[in-house]
């Protein structure tokens, strides 16, 4: 559903490296919590940890008002809401609220699930961060009803210490100022961005790869978005934001049968949307460009060059990273039609993402598959992806081997944080 972005606000107050931090004041926090915060900070007014029966009858009242108010909501959606959805400004090809096939789903299962005509993918990542030396492990399989297709890779070793000059005291100052820019151990910082690229934007990036180009399957299936954050932005790299959005060019428009599913997706209207569906109803509610178009209008791309070396190359035309990436929403994105589902009544909502084409049968597939799991109404397929992907790829796969070397050497525990060595 298309919604104006918001202007800048003027209670945002800048910090360093061009974030900003959106003021909070005392009415927002009472309009959220229904207290005051200078009463939420005055101790004296917390329960005691003794008083359990107080606590316990506090949350089942707020879990009964709340729901009892969403369910109320949620009628006026379908009364109000879905209604429109097919005829607002924007609205993509399809957009609309439908109920499953039935007959669809039965030949889904036994024409398409259940003989390896669906091949899901999903990795995972693990990081064993230590002052010598950081290694990031990254995993991905690909699963079919019929087995798994195969499993993929990588390793790679981070070391802030490599020999590049002769001069002890250059290379020590060297070092450090490396040193600076990382965050702690076993810690995320967004200016950390080898981090980032290392662990979310190469596996988010080997799952469509791989799913391309790996898999034989008429129809694949993914997790998450298509096209996330850390793709889109290239996580600080624009070698690998052109090479990740061109695998995914590839995927919406030569492949186009293909299914992505969000786990925790951040939008809660579109979920709110999603609550509002009955069992088995599929809603069509916006473009994957909507959703990526704030990204990349706020993103920093203009200070990314173009040049042959960079493989910004569109159809023979060599575009600088930032016409790249605006290219790749307006042409690509369009095609990617956003949706919200219901597998059954006690399940969640949830999203998904399919070619605009194939959205129909691919909102099936998801009830299809989903339908085998009532409490989660999730993927059942994802889900086995991601538990072969855990056995294989776990991550005593990586910390076994990383503590054996540090035994050899001699320096077991030296190196490790206090919550890494806290169970040892």
């Amino acid at each position: 559903m298309s919604r104006s972005k918001p202007e800048p606000d003027s209670n945002s107050l800048p910090i360093v490296g061009g974030e900003s931090i959106v003021q909070v004041t005392d009415q927002d926090f009472t309009g959220a919590f229904g207290e005051d915060l200078q009463r939420t900070l005055d101790v004296d007014t917390w329960s005691s940890g003794e008083d359990l029966a107080l606590i316990y009858d506090r949350l089942a009242a707020e879990v009964r008002e709340a729901v009892e108010r969403e369910e109320s909501l949620l009628r006026t959606i379908r009364e109000e809401v879905f209604p429109r959805l097919a005829t607002y400004p924007g609205a993509p090809r399809g957009a609309g609220v439908y109920e499953a096939d039935l007959s669809v789903l039965e030949r889904i299962h036994r024409g398409l699930l259940f003989n390896g005509g669906v091949e899901a993918c999903d990795g995972n990542r693990h990081i064993h961060d230590t002052l010598p030396l950081t290694v990031f492990q990254i995993g991905v399989c690909l699963v079919s009803y019929q087995g798994s297709q195969g499993t993929w890779s990588q390793r790679l070793f981070r070391r802030d210490l490599r020999v590049t000059s002769k001069d002890p005291r250059e290379e020590m100052l060297a070092v450090l100022e490396r040193r600076e820019r990382r965050a702690g151990l076993n810690q995320t910082e967004r200016r950390d961005q080898l981090t980032e690229l290392a662990q979310r934007g190469i596996m988010s990036y080997a799952e469509r790869a791989i799913l391309l180009r790996r898999s034989t399957a008429k129809w694949r299936m993914g997790h998450g978005n298509p096209a996330p954050y850390e793709l889109v932005t290239g996580s600080g790299s624009p070698k690998l934001m052109i090479e990740a959005t061109r695998v995914i060019r590839e995927l919406v428009e030569r492949h186009q049968r293909f299914l992505f599913v969000a786990s925790e997706p951040a939008d809660r209207v579109l979920l709110t949307i999603g609550q509002a569906l009955r069992p088995l109803e599929f809603a069509i509610v916006g473009t994957l460009r909507e959703q990526i178009d704030r990204i990349v209008e706020r993103g920093h791309y203009g200070g990314w060059g173009a040049s042959e070396s960079d493989g910004a190359e569109w159809d023979g035309e060599l575009l600088t990273p930032e016409a790249w990436i605006k290219r790749f929403r307006d042409v690509v994105a369009s095609q990617v039609v956003v949706g919200v589902y219901r597998a059954s009544r006690v399940a969640p909502a949830q999203l998904f993402y399919a070619h605009v084409d194939h959205a129909y049968v691919a909102a099936h597939i998801a009830l299809a598959d989903s339908v085998l799991q009532e409490h989660r109404g999730y993927p059942l397929l994802l889900d086995i992806a991601h538990s072969v992907c855990s056995s294989i790829f776990g991550a005593e796969t990586l910390a076994g081997p990383v503590a054996t070397a540090y035994i050899d050497v001699g320096a077991p525990w030296r190196f490790l944080s206090e919550r890494a060595s806290r169970y040892l």
